[in-house]
């Protein structure tokens, strides 16, 4: 297990160079001009000071030398102080937002994060549930609506989805709404009589015994919840019920059942636990999306997350802000790999033996 655990930890350095290899070489379709704005925060007034911000970031020089320069940014010769540099936490300035695309990310990611936490349990718990049911009941009506539901729920867009939540719980009777908070709920945080621990909206009201903003913040999630999910439960019946199918076929099931152990008994304690080691990796991508921010979700419910800033950018040709963000998904994509595939070698030892 520890060879198994250090080979993986190995490789993340390798995936973050190659990574970033990938964003700097996407950079390298604009020209110096353009990629010049990576490091202003203003305008330049002439020709003369755009021309000194090339030279000083090396914008004209070849390719490695460039990327050095991106990475470990320039030291100023007067004062001393780093300029630059992504592996410092300098992702370029965003025009967008009017800040640092590290503020952004600081800002906004514990809102994604808020949402994902509790998106998490009804995805899964629903999916695999609904899944299992579906199997165990081969053929019958559940298993038939669970099929007729997976082939709907893939195939319909998230978007029109979210656009129907709006309408049927917004738009007239206003049970739930979209963004993130009430403006009462900013006043009294920004007043100062809100203590924010964790930065998660949700979690801080119940450290704070505020359940009324609580509930405030979890209306506001509902609607982007139900959609995620709706869309993880028609991917996570399927697979479910395919696994679960080939897994009461084999023979150790045979085996517990002709033991005489109760069917409970032989699906919850044999079957399903064995069936589940597929659905591990796909939870793993399924929590990673919802950690890179979900575009489409966040912004049909203007919901300030990562997602929503992401698409904000990108509307505006923002390319100094979607590359910040993107290599900030890339590297949770890739440390959240690495976690994924450490828990599937416990589950699964024949991963490791591998």
């Amino acid at each position: 297990m520890t060879n198994y655990i250090i080979r993986r930890l190995l490789m993340v350095p390798i995936l973050l160079i190659g990574v970033t290899l990938i964003i700097f070489g996407m950079l390298q379709l604009l020209g110096p001009v353009e990629r010049s704005a990576l490091y202003v925060k203003d305008f330049p007034k002439n020709d003369k000071q755009i021309q000194g911000i090339i030279t000083r970031y090396g914008l004209d020089k070849p390719f490695l030398t460039q990327y050095g320069i991106w990475l470990f940014g320039v030291k100023d010769p007067v004062s001393g102080e780093r300029e630059g540099g992504i592996l410092y936490g300098d992702f370029g300035y965003s025009r967008t937002a009017s800040q640092d695309v590290i503020d952004i990310v600081k800002n906004r990611f514990p809102n994604t994060v808020d949402l994902a936490l509790w998106t998490v349990y009804p995805m899964l718990s629903v999916g695999i549930w609904l899944g299992v049911k579906a199997a165990v009941n081969q053929n019958k009506f559940i298993d038939q609506a669970a099929r007729v539901y997976s082939i709907i729920g893939t195939s319909f867009p998230t978007f029109v989805f979210g656009l129907l939540l709006l309408m049927l719980l917004y738009a007239g009777p206003q049970y739930f709404m979209p963004g993130k908070m009430s403006d009462w709920v900013s006043q009294i945080i920004f007043a100062g009589e809100f203590k924010q621990y964790t930065h998660l909206l949700s979690i801080d009201a119940l450290l704070n015994l505020r359940f009324d903003i609580f509930w405030d913040a979890l209306r506001h999630m509902i609607m982007p919840i139900l959609t995620l999910s709706y869309i993880n439960w028609a991917t996570y019946v399927r697979v479910t019920r395919s696994s679960m199918l080939e897994t009461l076929r084999m023979d150790y099931v045979t085996t517990a059942r002709a033991k005489g152990l109760s069917e409970q008994t032989v699906i919850n304690q044999h079957a399903r636990p064995n069936a589940m080691l597929p659905i591990v990796t796909m939870a793993g991508s399924s929590i990673v999306g919802l950690l890179g921010g979900v575009v489409i979700t966040e912004t049909v419910f203007n919901y300030p997350g990562i997602g929503k800033a992401a698409a904000d950018a990108a509307a505006n040709l923002d390319v100094v802000t979607v590359l910040g963000l993107a290599i900030f998904s890339g590297s949770i994509l890739i440390v959240s790999n690495l976690i994924v595939d450490v828990v599937y070698a416990f589950i699964d030892p024949r991963v490791r033996l591998a």
